[in-house]
């Protein structure tokens, strides 16, 4: 599991409208909230990505951009976006190549089978690339305004998260 302080995973992803987004473009320029989800629609996933999208105008009057990421492909993001009025960025992780990265994508055992099961996982990064809050298994109640407390926060010490397993 990944933990403040540490340099952030590069990584390059589709969006929902299959462009290319890359982590770097980023740097020195803003900051940037990672969200890990299951599955587009599922009732909790979906409350999770409406709270961030309801509040990404404050976050980027912070300096921070919001990017959500699953392992739904680019058309069920776009249709998740749509149907939901999401503003902010879906990205797919298809392969899972960058959940395993940040340490959201487990194998768990489940009827005699090894089955892939994600944390739902949220990460700040700051403008240097650096991982500023890293955050396993959070509530998606709630969590977009605690993670906003944080991110008005990044010029000062590094805050801890409430979620049930911290790194």
């Amino acid at each position: 599991m990944l933990q403040p302080g540490q340099t952030a995973p590069a990584f390059s992803l589709p969006d929902a409208d299959m462009e290319n987004f890359d982590l770097a473009s980023l740097r020195g320029k803003q900051h940037a909230v990672i969200f890990f989800y299951p599955k587009d629609g599922t009732p909790y996933c979906t409350q999770e990505a409406i709270d961030f999208s309801d509040h990404e105008m404050e976050f980027n009057r912070h300096d921070c951009v919001i990017l959500g990421v699953s392992r739904d492909d680019c058309l069920a993001h776009a249709e998740f976006r749509d149907k939901n009025g999401l503003s902010v960025r879906l990205l797919a992780d298809v392969d899972g190549k960058v959940g395993h990265q940040y340490g959201v994508y487990h194998y768990r055992e489940q009827d005699g089978q090894k089955k892939l099961t994600v944390l739902r996982s949220t990460f700040i990064i700051d403008k240097q690339g650096i991982i500023r809050y890293a955050c396993y298994e959070v509530p998606p109640k709630g969590h977009a305004a605690e993670v906003f407390q944080v991110v008005k926060q990044l010029n000062g010490n590094s805050p801890s998260c409430k979620s049930k397993k911290t790194p």
